[in-house]
């Protein structure tokens, strides 16, 4: 090889970078002696103008490839897509603390028929956003994702501003399921959040949007609560304006509305569209090479049977189950009397312990899932998750019989020992940020990362739709019966928690995943697709999605 030829791949690639001058004495230099496949510039192309790109294409430089997972995630979306994400629990929550009372009133009930109406009302919410969640996905992946949460930010708004104005039980149905007709802002930011977020950042990502999601139950029922029948509670404010008196329930609906119109304009002019950036980024660079066109999006029934998506969404479910059954019967079982299978807790209690919960999730979400799922990756932490479920549900009958056989040593070693294991056994919240990343993993392609969030999302509202008001009279029956001394309902708990512990273990590997949709789209053509949702340089081009 010629003393002054480049190596092969360096950032010369050939001489093209050289004029053309240059290159022509380096055609001049060339003897018989000369390898006719030089690895130098003596090989000039036929247009000087042509790209490297074009010319090299299977031996892309190693300078012009950039790694999309060190795209550092924009911290300014991820707070503006977190206050839209705090305005869904503020407003699904801000009611419980009046719903009962609201709805006595209204339909002049009965004590005893109180529970079931409410629990109507809530059932019929998440129904209603199970029918309609699928559609938001679709058209968040086709019309854009910031369209669709500003859309629905707004009808949650004024869905919420109206349910205060009900005076009748049809009236309240009709107001909170429009308020779940209008279930796209939550499909939507958990798509915006994974496609702004990269494999390196989406845990500290996700973990700042749980984080959010626990802030909106902590000061939704306070909003509601503190704002409720203002003209009872506040005389010296609001005793003399009629309006309060006729709709005690207003002010609440009303200041939460409010704070979805804040969240509007905030998304409106402040969140960037993430569709156009993950989905078509790049796409004219390979149409301009003679790439093949995409090909046609996936339906709902192709996305089902993709590698990993049934069995990911099966375990979001089974999640889903164990965590609204656990919150439907935590408090009931805190409250119960010690001889019938409970703890006897006091009202403060129950709320301070809510409130030791509340933070301890926060902690572990917030300062340990992200740098132990860096280390033992999203599959390490659902099967570390798994494996603590069953102990922390085994350990609520073991605090019940340690108050109700162990006397006032039992009551010691009780408080000593119970607010310790409560708040290690918080940890398995880490599980619900976790199989949010297997679901980004498991999906396709970026296009049908809307669609796929939609269906675990129905999924997530199905389940919400029965399973308190299931498990919360199965404990009833546990109880009633004493069937195992009251705890038959913390055996079947176990049960759940066991087949989570068996499907973890079939947790797909999210690379083994990324490799399956590459081969996939290169056999069909979709080389921008390639690499999954971080995309992948080809030949040096630009793969920075922003």
């Amino acid at each position: 090889m010629p003393p002054n030829a480049p190596m092969r791949g360096s950032g010369n690639c050939g001489g093209l970078g050289r004029p053309p001058r240059a290159r022509r004495r380096s055609v001049e230099q060339a003897s018989e002696s000369t390898p006719l496949l030089a690895a130098g510039g003596i090989a000039p192309t036929a247009d000087s103008e042509i790209p490297e790109v074009t010319t090299l294409m299977n031996e892309p430089s190693s300078s012009n490839k950039i790694d999309p997972d060190d795209r550092p995630l924009p911290v300014a979306q991820i707070v503006v897509l977190c206050y839209a994400r705090w305005i869904e629990p503020v407003a699904f929550f801000s009611i419980f603390p009046y719903i009962n009372k609201m709805a006595q009133e209204n339909g002049n009930l009965a004590d005893a028929d109180v529970g079931f109406y409410s629990g109507l009302i809530e059932s019929l919410f998440s129904l209603t956003q199970m029918a309609v969640m699928i559609l938001w996905g679709k058209a968040a992946d086709r019309v854009g994702r910031k369209p669709v949460l500003v859309i629905s930010l707004m009808g949650v708004s004024l869905a919420t501003a109206m349910f205060g104005m009900a005076k009748t039980i049809p009236q309240m149905i009709l107001f909170r399921c429009l308020a779940g007709v209008f279930a796209g802002t939550i499909v939507t930011i958990r798509t915006m959040i994974s496609e702004h977020s990269t494999a390196i950042t989406q845990a500290r990502a996700f973990s700042w949007f749980a984080f959010t999601g626990n802030l909106g139950i902590l000061f939704g029922p306070l909003i509601g609560g503190a704002l409720a029948d203002p003209a009872g509670q506040y005389p010296g404010l609001f005793g003399n304006i009629q309006f309060f008196k006729d709709y005690p329930y207003a002010l609440p609906s009303f200041a939460v509305g409010g704070i979805g119109v804040t969240a509007v304009l905030v998304t409106a002019f402040l969140a960037e569209e993430t569709l156009k950036n993950n989905t078509f980024g790049g796409s004219s660079d390979t149409e301009e090479f003679g790439a093949p066109a995409k090909p046609a999006p996936m339906t709902t029934w192709d996305l089902l049977k993709s590698p990993g998506v049934p069995i990911v969404l099966y375990t979001y479910g089974h999640l889903m189950l164990l965590a609204f059954s656990y919150t439907a019967i935590v408090p009931v079982f805190w409250f119960t009397r010690i001889d019938l299978g409970g703890l006897g807790f006091t009202p403060l209690q129950i709320s301070l312990l809510m409130g030791l919960n509340g933070l301890a999730q926060a902690i572990w979400i917030l300062l340990v899932f992200p740098p132990l799922q860096h280390r033992i990756g999203t599959n390490g932490i659902l099967r570390m998750c798994a494996i603590a479920y069953p102990f922390f549900f085994a350990i609520c009958p073991f605090f019940s019989l340690l108050l109700r056989n162990g006397g006032s040593t039992g009551e010691t070693i009780f408080w000593f020992i119970m607010p310790v294991l409560l708040c290690l056994g918080c940890g398995v919240s880490m599980s619900f940020t976790a199989i949010q990343l297997a679901l980004n993993d498991a999906s396709p392609s970026p296009a049908t990362l809307g669609t796929l969030n939609a269906l675990a999302l129905s999924l997530v509202s199905g389940v919400r739709s029965f399973s308190p008001a299931l498990f919360a009279s199965l404990f009833a029956i546990s109880t009633r019966t004493q069937w195992l001394w009251g705890y038959a309902i913390w055996v079947l708990m176990v049960l759940l928690a066991l087949g989570y512990t068996v499907i973890s273990r079939y947790m797909p590997d999210s690379d083994e995943l990324r490799r399956q949709t590459e081969r996939r789209n290169m056999d069909e053509g979709d080389l921008s697709n390639v690499g999954g949702l971080t995309g992948v340089t080809i030949a040096g081009a630009d793969a920075n999605p922003e």
